[in-house]
């Protein structure tokens, strides 16, 4: 065993979870989901309380059945 410690700057990593560069990430992220679904889908990327979210989802109806038929959304976004 080895004696290093390691001490995590919360303050860092905070600023990190919910910086410009995060989100440009993390909407890179549901972008590449979203592009894989058709037509009628959408994304929506926003900073929380404590960070950067981005979300996929069906925006039409026909998306909608789709998505509850074949749960395309779930595919999409593990692919």
């Amino acid at each position: 065993m080895s004696d290093i410690e390691f001490e995590l700057n919360r303050a860092g990593v905070r600023e990190l979870m919910k910086s410009a560069q995060m989100q440009e990430i993390v909407s890179s992220y549901a972008n590449s989901a979203r592009s894989r679904l058709g037509d009628g889908y959408g994304t929506d990327t926003y900073v929380g309380k404590t960070r950067v979210n981005s979300m996929v989802y069906a925006d039409s109806v026909p998306a909608k059945i789709e998505n509850s038929r074949s749960n395309s959304l779930l595919k999409a976004v593990q692919k």
